[in-house]
């Protein structure tokens, strides 16, 4: 690295500009300034991403939250998104609703209340920004859709926005609309009339959280609907926007953005689109899917998180590039600064981008990212080319009297894999109003007058681990529960909370029971059965007992399973060994969670509200049971799967409880 004008002795001085400097860049705020910056965000939800992080001990739980939230820490988020809970499958599990019957309120189901506060309590003023993926069934009426009766959405939304207040002291910003289906003009306009007559017009709309059309160009073809809509929200927008969107003049948002596996190309992914995402489609906030790996590896989309946090049984964590890429961001501006009109793309391959807070403040942020260094999952990224380059930045207007920036580098390193994140290096200064510099490939660079930025840093977590081989849940609680949900366990259809059997005092008081018992509104296919599965993907042997109730007298039923292959948006292709047993004195035991393999089948005398301990073995290609001590059947015979995770489950939408759940891993 160069930094400072070099010398040319025998070149004329036009020749001198152009080969010893480079590239010539003006950053100026006397013709008028930008839009203002909304910040930087990340989401917990869609779905249930945020899942084992709530069972981290601490220290370490504490320490994952302030590399989030924690200002001039580590990523230090300006905006956190959650996921308003359905019920439903909405990518790698299932997020409890407040209201799973129309006439039930619960706001302390789920873990996205606990975060939003945790965010809260290390930057008071975070954006909080709340999004339904899918309702309870009540809330469609017996349809798979939110919109048949928008009364009943919009006042569901508008609950859990009260609630937020009411229990938990939050203050909702946002609202968005149900993603990746047709937005519907009817349900915005009765949901700004909801949230005014409530007293909420604080609340803003975020439309359509999905793509830019048909709603830019419906904005602007609708007055009613222009004044209900305060954001443009669009998901992973290629950092491009449409003609349209521009002419409504909204701000625009990338909604939700990266979604890419967190390792150093995901950085680069990251550090690209942040720039480029204003300096292409002109969007002032991008909000990262996802928040933090915290689910099963196993499970859709891997890694996808701005850190990895997947082991609280080992209290491992990881720091991943997006967490120091971000910080080159939001550590050195704020929500209500101003990007500069003179931002663009370096001549050379990269861009830069330059805001203000209008009271002296500067920061420039440049990248260098190289095509194949920087490809996000989605969408395409055409092919361009980046190379090394010198350039020159003027500072005129107010900042011309500039005199010295505070530098902080990130060179990510694909050949010797010494890639180095986030240094503070020597400050540059500026002569003149310009400085010039040598930008390498799959460089970040900020540059800026605020001298407060950190590399926050905490002593190395304990190592990576497996999940135990030895697990015991009697699910014994006291009182209201921290959390609604049993640690470890990844609800992938339905929802599996504590409860307390008050009016049957005795061994089973406090049970893990399934609630849901309609199938929800949900833009993935849910499977048909309701499943939860914890554990180590990679077990093979393995022995699970768990105490059984059926609620249902006529049709309930329930099974434990083990070599449980699938999860997600693709849960209702699961394999597995699966014991059933059922209210009407039936078991049998399947190859799969929708029951069309039978493995062994017959009587087992099991009726509804009677306990029963389930036990089920299997070692290499065969398959034993227990009910109650005694053998249902011996070596059944199975070829595949090989590994997968415990389970327990129901076989319909269905109330049931379970208890007593064990785990000894055989291999």
């Amino acid at each position: 690295m160069n930094i400072g004008n070099q010398c040319c002795v025998f070149l004329s001085t036009f020749l001198c500009i152009s080969i010893c400097l480079g590239e010539d860049y003006d950053l100026d705020d006397k013709t008028g300034l930008g839009r203002s910056f909304d910040g930087i965000g990340s989401l917990s939800g869609g779905g249930a991403t945020s899942r084992l992080l709530v069972n981290y001990a601490e220290p370490y739980r504490s320490q994952i939250l302030d590399y989030l939230f924690k200002p001039t820490f580590g990523a230090s988020l300006q905006i956190l998104k959650v996921e308003i809970g359905g019920d439903a499958q909405t990518t790698d599990g299932t997020e409890p609703s407040h209201m799973h019957y129309e006439d039930d309120e619960n706001y302390f189901r789920g873990y996205e209340w606990w975060l939003m506060k945790e965010a809260k309590k290390r930057n008071p003023n975070i954006t909080l920004i709340g999004l339904p993926w899918a309702f309870p069934g009540w809330v469609g009426n017996g349809e798979n859709w939110p919109y048949s009766f928008p009364d009943i959405t919009a006042s569901y939304v508008v609950s859990w926005i009260f609630g937020a207040k009411q229990y938990h002291d939050l203050d909702i910003d946002y609202v968005g609309i149900w993603n990746e289906r047709s937005f519907n003009s009817k349900y915005i306009k009765l949901l700004r009339y909801t949230l005014d007559k409530s007293g909420l017009e604080r609340v803003k709309i975020i439309a359509s959280d999905n793509l830019w059309e048909p709603i830019s160009s419906v904005v602007i073809a609708d007055k009613e609907l222009q004044d209900a809509v305060e954001i443009l929200g669009v998901h992973y927008p290629g950092t491009n926007t449409v003609p349209e969107a521009l002419k409504t003049g909204k701000k625009l948002w990338s909604s939700e953005d990266y979604s890419t596996f967190n390792d150093n190309v995901g950085g680069g992914c990251w550090a690209r689109i942040l720039n480029q995402n204003y300096v292409n489609g002109k969007m002032t906030a991008t909000i990262s899917w996802n928040l933090v790996s915290s689910y099963y590896e196993d499970l859709p989309f891997e890694r996808d998180g701005l850190m990895t946090a997947k082991e609280p049984w080992s209290g491992n964590y990881v720091v991943e590039s997006p967490i120091w890429i971000t910080a080159h961001t939001t550590q050195f501006t704020e929500p209500g600064w101003t990007y500069l009109q003179t931002v663009g793309h370096f001549t050379h391959g990269g861009s830069y981008v330059a805001l203000t807070d209008e009271r002296g403040n500067l920061t420039i942020i440049t990248e260098t990212m190289t095509h194949d260094h920087s490809v996000c999952i989605r969408p395409p990224l055409p092919s361009y080319d980046v190379t090394d380059q010198n350039v020159t930045f003027h500072l005129k207007g107010t900042f011309a009297s500039i005199s010295e920036l505070q530098v902080w580098h990130s060179r990510f390193d694909f050949k010797t894999n010494k890639t180095a994140l986030f240094q503070n290096i020597k400050p540059i200064k500026v002569t003149e109003g310009s400085f010039s510099i040598e930008l390498d490939v799959d460089e970040v660079y900020t540059f800026t007058t605020v001298r407060n930025g950190q590399r926050g840093s905490y002593p190395d977590p304990p190592p990576s681990a497996p999940f135990p081989k030895s697990y015991k849940d009697d699910f014994d609680v006291s009182g209201n529960p921290y959390f609604s949900e049993a640690p470890n366990f990844a609800d992938q259809t339905g929802v599996f909370e504590y409860f307390t059997n008050q009016t049957d005092p005795g061994p089973h008081v406090s049970t893990l029971r399934q609630v849901v018992t309609q199938r929800p509104v949900t833009w993935v296919a849910d499977a048909d059965q309701t499943i939860s599965v914890i554990g180590d993907y990679q077990w093979q042997d393995l022995m699970v007992s768990c105490d059984i109730y059926m609620e249902s007298v006529h049709a309930g039923g329930v099974f434990i399973a083990v070599r449980v292959n699938k999860g997600g948006g693709v849960v209702r292709s699961t394999r597995g060994v699966f014991l059933w047993v059922y209210a009407d004195g039936t078991y049998k035991v399947t190859n799969d969670l929708n029951g069309m393999t039978v493995l062994a089948e017959g009587m087992s005398g099991t009726r509804a509200r009677v306990w029963y301990t389930l036990t089920l073995t299997v070692k290499g290609n065969y398959a034993s049971a227990d009910l109650d001590g005694y053998p249902l059947w011996k070596n059944a015979v199975l070829w595949e799967p090989r590994h997968g995770w415990a389970a327990i489950g129901t076989s319909s939408f269905e109330l049931a409880q379970f208890d007593n759940f064990a785990i000894e891993a055989l291999a």
